[in-house]
């Protein structure tokens, strides 16, 4: 792994073989140093360029945008189910509107984490990977309390759970494992201890 570098000739997005509008939100991501508010201490940890290039990692990586793309489309069709029964007014639970939004907040934060891991930085990647794991698990909990959602939200829910079980898996294989190694403990000077 390396310590990726923001400076230099060249724009980390121009080395990393964004162009247009990719390269632009990756400049604008850079210089307000979101991957250090987002990713502490690993902010800077990328992964070597030859398994971010590989066939494999791409692949899976255009699959998980898939997946997402997916997503997103569930969350908001449960939105527009959502409105679409209160104009017919039906009572739609405050627990919906709650869930529905959530979902779609997530969904939309799970890809810009996608789109860093992409780009090699293991911060993204552990925590999409994270929550690929975790997601799942609470909503289908949260879908097994009876009378909490309608039966068409539970299904959303299912359907939710589903695809992020693909992420997750994707993100499990042995070969992303091995593309995105756990960085090696920094070991701080004695001027850093005291």
């Amino acid at each position: 792994m390396t310590q990726a570098s923001h400076g230099g000739a060249l724009g980390h997005g121009q080395r990393n073989g964004l162009h247009g509008l990719a390269a632009l939100a990756d400049r604008a991501w850079c210089r307000l140093r979101l991957d250090r508010l987002a990713g502490g201490r690993q902010a800077g940890y990328v992964i070597r360029e030859d398994m971010r290039r590989h066939p494999r990692t791409v692949r899976a990586f255009r699959w998980i945008r898939w997946l997402l793309v997916t997503e997103t489309l569930v969350g908001l069709t449960a939105i527009v189910i959502a409105v679409v029964l209160t104009r017919a007014g039906v009572a739609v639970p405050w627990a919906v509107w709650f869930r529905a939004t959530v979902v779609l907040l997530i969904t939309l934060t799970l890809s810009v984490f996608a789109w860093r891991a992409q780009l090699g930085y293991y911060w993204a990647y552990s925590r999409l990977r994270l929550f690929s794991r975790i997601f799942p698990v609470v909503t289908l909990v949260i879908a097994a309390i009876p009378g909490l959602y309608p039966f068409w939200m539970v299904v959303e829910q299912i359907l939710f759970s589903l695809l992020m079980i693909g992420i997750g898996d994707f993100l499990t294989s042995d070969h992303m494992r091995a593309a995105f190694p756990k960085p090696a403990p920094r070991i701080r000077s004695r001027r850093e201890r005291s």
